[in-house]
């Protein structure tokens, strides 16, 4: 076969994925569906900056409602912000979007659930937050608040549903509520595998809720997408994941900031690098500096060294051995590695992880000690699913 039949078969074969990415719709697409079920009521929109259609100029799915007159009457916040502009955990305080001029009322620091009040006058909630799949990640802890908000208000909540970048299932359960905290609200992986909306479903589904109460739940699905499909996001979801890559490590990196060690705040690659002040830990180095979205950065303006993360083939999931070096490498130089001990069984759903990493635990041993409750909860996440998945075969898993 020439080079040049080579290049023609090539791009034949890859004419059906094209064609799949071009007719993807997420549900802000939607138009149409959204003004039938919103028409004559008003709305609240749960929304930031990554709330935006799939056409070439990512038109703001509010500019998108206010042109198609849809009643949009008030909005809500996430952690970050109306326009993710604030750091990772820091207050937000409720205030007027300047562009829309609009009321926003924040959903992060002492007021993570909408009260009654806050849904006084609107008729139903659009929900529209891009997810990245990881229990920690806390926009799935607002989505549970506000559903249990519309639950016991009567309001109405329709999810416009984004795929899930990434797209894994993996990582220990979370089953001690104990353990239960705004970066791990829910008994799930640490990376669950669902979109909103099928998570929403499960919320229901599962009881979650509390006290018998239920949602009254519309899902605005995806259409030209099915799970294990890849997809990069158009605008980052919150101020420190930047890119494809730093998506891909964050499962595995957040939990570096249970730590002492840096996980690249502060600097252009925050989660693609992870670092800390003794050159004994590698030969990668970076400085962490005071920059938009980490203004006060672990380890500012010292260098940072560490192993270089190229070196790994870095798969979708945890990747355990990742952390397993880390922890060889602390305890080598005598470093206490998990200084926020409580913090970091919060980010794992409880002690075992840490207490792995303590006692130097193999990544296999680590990642068999998982397999169990991973088996379950994928027999339940299949109940939920409204796009296919072929990946799983729960009675071999």
């Amino acid at each position: 076969m020439t080079v040049r039949q080579s290049i023609v078969l090539a791009l034949l074969l890859l004419l059906p994925a094209l064609s799949a990415s071009a007719q993807l719709q997420v549900g802000a697409d939607r138009m149409d569906e959204i003004v039938r079920l919103t028409e004559g009521r008003s709305v609240g929109l749960v929304a930031n900056q990554a709330t935006v259609q799939t056409d070439s100029v990512h038109t703001f799915l509010l500019d998108a409602l206010i042109a198609h007159e849809v009643k949009v009457k008030r909005l809500f916040s996430p952690e970050h912000g109306f326009r993710a502009m604030a750091d990772a955990g820091a207050k937000v305080d409720s205030a007027t979007d300047p562009v829309s001029g609009l009321p926003v009322i924040s959903l992060y620091g002492k007021h993570c659930k909408p009260t009654a009040e806050d849904f006084a006058g609107l008729d139903v909630i659009l929900f529209d937050l891009q997810d990245v799949g990881v229990r920690f990640f806390t926009y799935i802890s607002t989505l549970y608040y506000v559903m249990q908000t519309c639950a016991e208000t009567g309001t109405p909540i329709i999810i416009l549903d984004r795929p899930n970048p990434h797209d894994a299932v993996d990582g220990p359960v979370l089953k001690d509520r104990k353990y239960r905290s705004f970066v791990g609200m829910l008994p799930i992986p640490t990376l669950h595998g669902l979109t909103m909306g099928e998570l929403g479903q499960m919320i229901n589904g599962e009881g979650w809720l509390g006290e018998g109460l239920t949602a009254d739940l519309t899902v605005v699905t995806l259409l030209g997408w099915k799970h294990g499909d890849p997809y990069s996001l158009p605008v980052r979801p919150s101020p420190n994941l930047r890119s494809d890559r730093a998506l891909l490590l964050y499962p595995t990196l957040c939990f570096i900031e249970g730590t002492c060690w840096s996980e690249g705040r502060g600097t252009e690659q925050p989660f693609e690098q992870t670092g800390y002040p003794d050159r004994r830990m590698g030969c990668h180095t970076f400085t962490p500096q005071s920059i938009a979205g980490a203004h006060a950065p672990k380890h500012k303006g010292k260098v940072c060294y560490g192993p270089d993360l190229t070196d790994y083939a870095v798969e979708p999931g945890i990747n355990v051995e990742i952390l397993t070096d880390i922890a060889a490498r602390s305890q080598a130089a005598g470093v206490n590695l998990i200084t926020r001990p409580k913090f970091f069984d919060l980010l794992a759903g409880g002690p075992t992880l840490r207490r792995q990493l303590e006692t130097a635990a193999s990544p296999d041993a680590i990642r068999e000690s998982w397999q169990a409750d991973l088996h379950v909860y994928i027999s339940m996440r299949a109940r939920y699913l409204l796009y296919p998945d072929g990946r799983f075969n729960c009675s071999t898993f």
